[in-house]
């Protein structure tokens, strides 16, 4: 049983400014109703999309992290809102687009190393929207029995998601913040859809910089390090503060903490978050440079340009 649990902040983990309580009340959505599919044939796929997978009582004209990142990773569930201020980021740094995209590659990349490994459960922590280039979806393209549990305490997130994920009976999302491990694993839908005697891949995809404490950040990953049987995987990305990244994160992290604070952290601190694993190769790099596909890889020939740094780690 973890320790300290009850000296913890009710939330640890950083969530929107704007638009903040978009859906009053709700924690795990149910019941939701998607808006009426429009008529109008000279709408843009965006414009049907919004209106088909849009929970009643959602804001849309406030930007969020989540369909924004979607927006740049070129899925459809995204506001206006939100194009208007990734755009306005990417003017800012015009490489935030690719460097969005070549995280979720690697994600895809880790996620189909690990099937080849033998990994066919996977818990995505602080997920945001399953949407373009998802982990089951990547999951299932190479073993359809792969079976995902999404991990997020967003309210936009978790109100979307209900709905995205309803036709998917090996894909589910659950309500909970990624640093509350115990209630992580003894949660109803986990154990119903994962077999935690088995080894298991924990993704920590762009999520812990959301943990604004470093102390509480490493102690998540410490105790998720405890939980996981031999031979289970840790994913993790992280931005990173070092000298290629400080002059344009200090222009790129004032327009994102508009929507959400964030902390980035030395690479060092990123190194740490795999202490007691065996990193895979190549080791804890930025990522179009972990195990690219192709030469034409996104940002391969400008790695640097990625502001962070990526790993895969096994429990010996």
């Amino acid at each position: 049983m973890q320790t300290g649990a009850a000296t913890r902040p009710a939330r640890t983990r950083a969530g929107p400014k704007v638009g903040q309580d978009p859906l009053p009340g709700l924690c795990c959505p149910s019941g939701l109703v998607p808006h009426r599919q429009t008529t109008n044939v000279k709408e843009s796929m965006t414009d049907r999309t919004e209106r088909s997978w849009v929970p009643d009582g959602l804001l849309m004209d406030k930007p969020h992290p989540a369909r924004m990142y979607d927006y740049l990773v070129g899925g459809f569930h995204n506001f206006a809102a939100d194009r208007q201020l990734a755009d306005a980021v990417g003017e800012v740094y015009p490489h935030m687009r690719s460097g969005t995209v070549a995280q979720r590659a690697f994600l895809r990349r880790a996620v189909r190393f690990l099937v080849d490994q033998g990994i066919d459960q996977f818990l995505d922590m602080g997920s945001g929207l399953p949407t373009a280039g998802n982990v089951h979806e990547a999951a299932q393209a190479a073993n359809p029995e792969a079976r995902v549990v999404y991990v997020d305490n967003d309210r936009v997130v978790l109100a979307h998601s209900e709905l995205m994920l309803s036709a998917d009976p090996r894909a589910t999302l659950i309500c909970e913040d990624l640093v509350n491990t115990d209630a992580i694993f003894n949660h109803e839908e986990v154990v119903a859809l994962l077999d935690l005697s088995r080894p298991l891949g924990v993704l920590l995809n762009a999520a812990l910089h959301y943990v604004l404490d470093d102390e509480e950040a490493q102690d998540a990953v410490d105790r998720f390090k405890h939980r996981l049987v031999p031979g289970s995987y840790l994913v993790l990305s992280h931005p990173c503060l070092d000298e290629t990244s400080k002059e344009i994160l200090d222009r790129v992290l004032p327009l994102y903490q508009s929507t959400s604070d964030t902390k980035v952290r030395s690479l060092d601190q990123i190194r740490q978050y795999f202490d007691g694993l065996e990193l895979v190769d190549p080791g804890l790099v930025r990522a179009p440079l972990w195990r690219p596909e192709a030469p034409d890889d996104v940002l391969l020939d400008q790695p640097e340009q990625y502001l962070g740094f990526v790993g895969v780690g096994r429990k010996p």
